[in-house]
C-alpha cells in the first residue's frame, strides 16, 4: 500500500542511539511539538535568527504545521529539509533540523535545533547534535556541517563546542531591530565529538534514494526496456 512515507521516506526515518531517538515528523507530532514550543527562551531573548518562537501560543500550531508542510512540498534533491522530533527516554522534548542546497554537489549544509526550557541544562542537547552529526557524516556522506549562534548564547555555543565546531567566522545581522552578531562554526568529520551509544538508523536505503543518493545503484536494477 502506497502511503505518505512511500512518498517522502523522510516520514519513516527513524536514528537511535541510547535514550536519544530522532523521528521524521508525521502530522500526529505536529501539535505536540508546537505545544512545546510555545516556551524555549526567556521572553526577553532571542536565540534564533528569525523569530518564530515569539508566535502567539493559540498561533503556534498552525505556524509549526505550515512550515513542516511546506518544506515537506518542496522536497527534492536539489534543496531539502531533514527535520526530526527528539525523544529521551521516549519522551518528546524538541526538534532537531538539518537544511540543505545543491547536497549532491557540496555534501554540506546547516544544522538547528530547539528545546522546550523543561529539557534544558540535562545534555539532551548536546546528545541530539553528536547524534545527527554522526547520522550525516557515517550515512549520509557528509564532508562538512555548519551551524551559527548569537555570541549572548552561550548555552548553543557550549553544545556546538562540546561536538566539535570550530570558528568559521563572524555575521552582523538584525535581531529584532537590533544589532547583534552571529557567529559562524563548522565541523568536519575528523572533529567529531561522538555520542556515548552507537546508532541505528531505520528506513536508511529509502531516504537515500529520496535526496539523489545512490541513484546509480537504483538505476543499475531496474529492468531494460
Amino acid at each position: 500500500m502506497t502511503t505518505a512515507a512511500t512518498a517522502l521516506p523522510l516520514l519513516a526515518l527513524r536514528i537511535t542511539a541510547g535514550p536519544v531517538e530522532l523521528r521524521g515528523i508525521t502530522d500526529d507530532l505536529l501539535g505536540p511539538l508546537a505545544d512545546l514550543a510555545t516556551d524555549i527562551h526567556d521572553p526577553d531573548f532571542m536565540p534564533f535568527g528569525f523569530p518564530w518562537s515569539l508566535t502567539p501560543a493559540p498561533d503556534m500550531p498552525r505556524n509549526v504545521a505550515q512550515y513542516h508542510w511546506s518544506k515537506r512540498a518542496s522536497f527534492s534533491p536539489a534543496q531539502w529539509n531533514a527535520d526530526f522530533a527528539v525523544f529521551f527516554d521516549g519522551e518528546l522534548v524538541g526538534a532537531q533540523g538539518f537544511s540543505t542546497k545543491d547536497y549532491l554537489v557540496t555534501r554540506g549544509g546547516e544544522t538547528g535545533s530547539w528545546l522546550n526550557r523543561r529539557f534544558q541544562g540535562r545534555g539532551i542537547g548536546t546528545a541530539m547534535r553528536q547524534v545527527i552529526c554522526a547520522f550525516l557524516f557515517d550515512h549520509l556522506d557528509a564532508q562538512y556541517i555548519t551551524s551559527t549562534a548569537f555570541f549572548d548564547n552561550p548555552a548553543s555555543l557550549a553544545v556546538s563546542m562540546k561536538t566539535g565546531y570550530t570558528d568559521n567566522g563572524v555575521d552582523h545581522v538584525n535581531r529584532l531591530g537590533k544589532p547583534a552578531v552571529m557567529r559562524r562554526i563548522v565541523l568536519e568529520p575528523a572533529n567529531l565529538v561522538r555520542y556515548k551509544h552507537d546508532l541505528t538508523v531505520a528506513g536508511l536505503p529509502e531516504f537515500r534514494r529520496s535526496v539523489g543518493l545512490d541513484a546509480d545503484d537504483q538505476a543499475s536494477q531496474e529492468p531494460a526496456r
